[in-house]
């Protein structure tokens, strides 16, 4: 069993800013009900452009729920320039850690926002999950190798199990195993 930390125990329990805002200034939809994480964001901002309200929806377990609370709290009143800003890394920290294996909950939430933002910025167009940029690597997951490229970047990934942690790529028929390997050796350089 995993070691969670108070403050995740707390976000998860008794998330903070669960729900939709209707009419949105930003709308991020990230994950895949079929691999088990999905995670919809919604943000308004006030008429100094600071986060005035954040709202989530996720299907996940309660690391994902815990994230995303976290994060919501982290966005509230800061402006925009100020949530681009926010990385997996800093969501897990402010939740005193979280397990290697449920770091792609992190990711999650920061993908969300990154959606969220660029709607806000496209004038209300939505980011389609379904079109990524880069090749898919992980086919279970639907995990392209920019995905896996920034998160061994971001994050200072080194191993195979790295790679599932934070972004599921290989952690189901494994299948992608080998060309997850070939990518580490490849950015070692």
């Amino acid at each position: 069993m995993w070691d969670y930390t108070d403050t995740v125990k707390d976000h998860y329990m008794n998330p903070r800013n669960t729900g939709e805002i209707e009419k949105p200034d930003g709308f991020g939809e990230v994950g895949n009900l079929s691999c088990g994480d999905a995670m919809r964001l919604t943000f308004r901002l006030d008429g100094e452009g600071k986060v005035a309200d954040i709202k989530f929806k996720t299907f996940g377990c309660g690391s994902a729920i815990a994230s995303a609370s976290m994060l919501t709290e982290m966005c509230m009143g800061k402006t925009l320039e100020e949530v681009k800003k926010i990385t997996n890394k800093d969501i897990a920290e402010a939740l005193g850690g979280l397990p290697r294996e449920k770091m792609h909950c992190s990711v999650m939430g920061q993908e969300a926002l990154e959606a969220a933002i660029k709607y806000y910025e496209t004038g209300g167009q939505k980011a389609v999950p379904e079109v990524k940029e880069g090749k898919i690597v992980c086919v279970c997951f639907n995990i392209t190798d920019l995905e896996i490229e920034r998160a061994v970047r971001e994050n200072g990934l080194t191993t195979l199990e790295d790679v599932t942690n934070f972004t599921k790529a290989g952690g189901a028929c494994g299948k992608c195993h080998d060309k997850i390997r070939a990518m580490l050796e490849k950015l070692k350089s």
